[in-house]
């Protein structure tokens, strides 16, 4: 897995050995930061990867220029490869990272404004509907912020009724969920 663009372009991510991550296939990636591209601006602004894994995501905006990227993730061996990949980068002044899960973090992180999250918790996993619940009741994502969510057409019943709104975009078998702007 390879950062796709900016500073960091090219650089390799090293992926957990684990049953419990799923990894944002590079063209769901390509696609989500193409179409984000057209929508922010990544100078300066603050960002939280929710389900972290190995932080692919967050890196990609930290490589196109945002100012801080915040990674929740809970397994500790997954959480120890985050880590790494971001020590790789020498990127560690502008990485905070949170080793708890993402709904306990959506409950408690009401300091922070961010202007974009990126959550892409595995695919059956169904505490992300309260994860964006917290996240839009405590008002953790800017006013003027964006957040998607990464799921699957398997789940897209389940997800429409508890997110009230469909996917915007659909690439494979992902479907992605926008909440703001």
């Amino acid at each position: 897995m390879r950062i796709i663009g900016g500073k960091f372009k090219g650089r390799v991510v090293k992926f957990p050995k684990s049953n419990l991550v799923r990894p944002t296939t590079d063209k769901v990636k390509e696609s989500l930061f193409n179409y984000l591209i057209h929508l922010i601006e990544f100078e300066d602004i603050l960002v939280l990867d929710l389900y972290a894994g190995s932080g692919s995501l967050g890196l990609e905006a930290l490589s196109r220029g945002a100012k801080e990227v915040h990674f929740v993730e809970k397994d500790y061996n997954v959480y120890k490869v985050l880590k790494e990949n971001i020590l790789s980068l020498h990127a560690e002044d502008s990485c905070k990272t949170f080793r708890m899960d993402a709904v306990r973090f959506s409950k408690t992180a009401s300091n922070y404004k961010y202007q974009l999250i990126l959550a892409d918790p595995p695919f059956f996993k169904y505490d992300v509907h309260k994860v964006v619940e917290n996240v839009l009741s405590n008002r953790i994502l800017d006013e003027a912020g964006l957040m998607l969510v990464e799921r699957s057409i398997q789940t897209k019943d389940e997800d429409e009724k508890n997110f009230g709104s469909t996917a915007f975009k659909r690439i494979g078998d992902s479907l992605i969920y926008q909440f703001g702007y």
